[in-house]
């Protein structure tokens, strides 16, 4: 794959907080064409380690992507703030998802976190529950 920019939705839930807990991503390149999609069941966790987890999925498939340039887009403000480091984590579980995340970025020349409203992660919010759906 020759796309060295990618934009990617994520999405994490559970069904119980914490309960039985899956994940999607949606990876587009810069001319907004699908690139990939990946879903998958967590089990148990809570919504915020679905979400990091799913931060973290993505970033995984994006370096065998050959992606360099990241723009990531979330519905959870809380782990966008977490990431730009504009809020501290101070949730032990969290913090070291939030430290997975860090070692992952430093392969990337720049990321990007942007909050969306939940509308506009349609597709990434149906491959959590797609997930979660195949878990229970």
């Amino acid at each position: 794959m020759s796309d060295k920019k990618l934009i990617i939705y994520t999405d994490g839930g559970a069904r119980g907080n914490p309960g039985p807990s899956g994940i999607g991503v949606v990876v587009y390149n810069e001319q907004r064409e699908l690139v990939r999609e990946y879903s998958d069941f967590l089990g148990i966790a809570t919504n915020n380690q679905a979400e990091y987890k799913a931060v973290i999925l993505a970033l995984k498939k994006s370096q065998e992507l050959g992606g360099e340039e990241l723009h990531f887009y979330l519905d959870s403000e809380l782990v966008v703030k977490q990431l730009r480091g504009e809020y501290k984590v101070k949730n032990k579980d969290l913090a070291s998802l939030f430290l997975e995340i860090h070692n992952l970025a430093i392969n990337f020349q720049k990321i990007s976190y942007t909050h969306v409203r939940r509308e506009l992660n349609q597709e990434a919010d149906r491959l959590a529950n797609e997930a979660m759906d195949r878990g229970e």
